[in-house]
């Protein structure tokens, strides 16, 4: 079995490889199986409602209505039927890969085996459900089903006379067979949806929506196959003929011939025994060796986390309900990367353009892949350390945009949830685009003014969605957002002075902590320290100074790092760190919260660590505005 697994493991890794080149790391299909199923999935259920809606339950009416959808609908109906034939296959195929390639990667052990059992029973319901639908149009094709179905269900030691009987004739059945088959077409796929729901429960954040750019492309390929290759009834059937040539889906039936070239035990044996070969090979050798859970330290943050055995770092880090970045979960894309600081593990399988070898013996390994050997200590980007409060998918209109310098724009979004947008000041948001791509914005709102979310948005040259912000977006347009997410928020548990840093749009966070501790009536003295390169740059200078004259706790101290001449500027200059250093050359009795570009943040916290400032007490949210590239195809992608 050890063998086995690994040769269909190296089929893969080169398999995806090839597909990485065509289709890119995050529009590989092979990484989103799971999803392409379900996708797969929702299509024949609407395809099926259609066809159901038109569909006459009876004899002589089951082919003529069928018939009637297929041709007389101006090609809805030949494209409905082709979809719901084409994509039933596609959920198949998909979900067949999905279970090799888990068996592969040996994903099917120890606490992955509730996922895996009732993946098998998903298998069942999916190929009951599509024999069973094969008998519903009642051609020739439904005839050999049903009366092969009657026959090798006969062999079972369950029913009193043989249901073959029943179709020895034209005219020994009715309506109510008809009647009989649809009800059981439709219980029993509506009771795979409550399986395939129970099947992703112990997954955290299981996948089961393909990116944008794939699905469409997916449902595009299965229109033009049902236009190109339309599926057709074979005749109607005849109880008094003997069927001996088929147009056969061996995607679904390539059990059937079986039944004949052997005999119905020998198939029965065949299925029930690969049936129980795949409910215990979780528990079949080659085992495990039985190991203890391993305890994770993940930095920054000092969370800690416990991962069961055969668990990934990913996937213990998820389940503990921290926000990590990932992608492919497969090991092709790399977004999951981290460092192991102390500690060791297995890499497991991955594509070495996602992990090189110098970057495996510089400490780095795929959260996605590795697990652990020991207790760990990991540095690593956490999207998300908040617990409290959930991280939620939701839609949010455009409402207004404002723009507030050549190259800062407001933006105000009304989120489209009727349950109210929670989260922490200082945290921000994913706007998620069509191809899966992210771009973070802090919440410039404060938390209890959340009917509305402001964003500070600034243009990045070249980036995709800064420029569409500038130059198309309008009032109504709608945006994908994901959170709240960051672990970059206001402590309230202290008396200590708090020093705000701040470097161009890295006053929105600041902004919605500021606005925050007003209203929650917090005595601490503030200092807020903003950093811009010109005076023009300062894009709502009015408001820090209006806080400072209605708020005695609060000071406001604007940097500039490069005046112009024009500028007639008398205040602060150089670096926004430099200033702070000036006033507090002693910096052991106060917080700091710094967000701006990585260079002004590293900067910033190294120097405060060395007047005094403890790693507890500062605090950061870094980003980066130049773009960087990213992609097979040399996109520009701005962070």
């Amino acid at each position: 079995m050890h063998y086995v697994r690994r040769t269909v493991q190296w089929f893969f890794l080169r398999l995806e490889k090839l597909f990485n080149l065509v289709f890119g790391d995050r529009l590989n299909p092979l990484y989103h199986l799971g999803a392409i199923a379900y996708l797969m999935t929702w299509v024949a259920v609407v395809s099926g409602v259609y066809l159901y809606i038109f569909l006459d339950t009876g004899v002589k009416e089951a082919y003529e209505s069928v018939e009637r959808i297929t041709h007389n609908h101006f090609y809805i109906g030949q494209i409905m039927r082709g979809l719901h034939r084409y994509a039933s296959d596609g959920m198949v195929l998909a979900m067949t890969l999905h279970l090799l390639r888990h068996f592969a990667f040996d994903h099917y052990r120890g606490f992955r085996w509730y996922s895996w059992v009732t993946g098998v029973f998903v298998l069942w319901l999916v190929y009951a459900s599509g024999i069973n639908g094969f008998m519903l149009p009642w051609d020739r094709l439904a005839q050999f089903v049903t009366i092969a179905t009657a026959e090798w269900l006969d062999w079972l030691p369950i029913f009193s006379e043989p249901m073959a009987r029943n179709f020895l004739h034209e005219g020994s059945v009715n309506d109510r067979l008809f009647s009989l088959l649809a009800f059981m077409h439709i219980g029993i796929s509506l009771m795979l949806l409550l399986v395939l729901w129970v099947h992703t429960q112990r997954v955290a954040r299981a996948e089961t929506n393909p990116p944008r750019r794939l699905a469409l492309p997916l449902l595009l390929a299965l229109i033009v196959i049902s236009l190109a290759w339309p599926v057709l009834s074979q005749g109607p059937a005849n109880l008094d003929t003997v069927i001996t040539a088929l147009e056969f889906d061996w995607f679904y039936l390539a059990i059937f011939p079986l039944i004949y070239a052997w005999s119905p035990e020998k198939t029965w044996w065949l299925v029930l025994g690969g049936t129980g070969l795949l409910v215990l090979l979780p528990w079949l050798p080659p085992l495990r060796r039985a190991a203890k859970g391993f305890r994770l330290t993940l930095r920054p943050g000092d969370d800690i986390v416990v991962a069961h055995a055969g668990e990934s770092i990913l996937e213990a880090g998820l389940r503990a309900g921290i926000a990590l970045p990932f992608e492919c979960r497969s090991g092709g894309c790399g977004e999951c990367k981290c460092t192991i600081l102390q500690g060791s593990v297995d890499h497991g399988a991955y594509q070495e353009s996602a992990l090189t070898e110098e970057e495996r013996r510089a400490g780095k390994a795929l959260m996605c892949c590795a697990t652990p050997l020991s207790d760990l200590d990991i540095e690593c980007e956490t999207i998300g350390l908040v617990r409290d409060i959930p991280i939620r998918v939701f839609m949010a209109r455009v409402e207004q945009q404002e723009l507030l310098t050549v190259d800062v724009m407001r933006v105000m979004l009304k989120p489209l949830d009727p349950e109210p947008i929670r989260f922490h000041a200082g945290q921000y948001i994913n706007i998620v685009l069509e191809d899966r791509e992210r771009r973070a914005f802090s919440f410039a709102t404060a938390p209890h003014e959340s009917d509305l979310i402001e964003l500070h948005v600034k243009l990045v040259p070249g980036g995709a969605f800064t420029t569409y912000v500038f130059n198309a977006m309008k009032a109504g347009d709608t945006l994908r957002c994901e959170g709240p997410l960051g672990s970059f928020y206001l402590r309230e548990d202290s008396d200590r002075p708090i020093i705000f840093v701040a470097g161009s749009t890295g006053f929105a966070p600041v902004k919605s902590m500021v606005e925050y501790a007003f209203h929650a009536g917090l005595r601490r003295p503030m200092y807020l320290y903003w950093g811009v390169k010109t005076v023009g740059d300062f894009y709502m200078k009015e408001l820090p100074e209006r806080w400072a004259r209605e708020h005695a706790n609060f000071k406001f101290i604007p940097v500039l790092s490069e005046p112009a001449p024009g500028d007639n500027w008398t205040g602060r200059t150089g670096t926004v760190h430099e200033a702070i250093l000036h006033d507090f050359p002693v910096m052991s009795d106060c917080e700091v919260y710094a967000c701006g570009s990585v260079g002004m943040v590293e900067s910033a916290h190294s120097a405060f660590l060395l007047k005094g400032m403890t790693e507890d007490r500062c605090f950061s949210d870094a980003f980066n505005f130049a773009p960087h590239i990213k992609g097979q195809g040399g996109e520009v992608i701005e962070t």
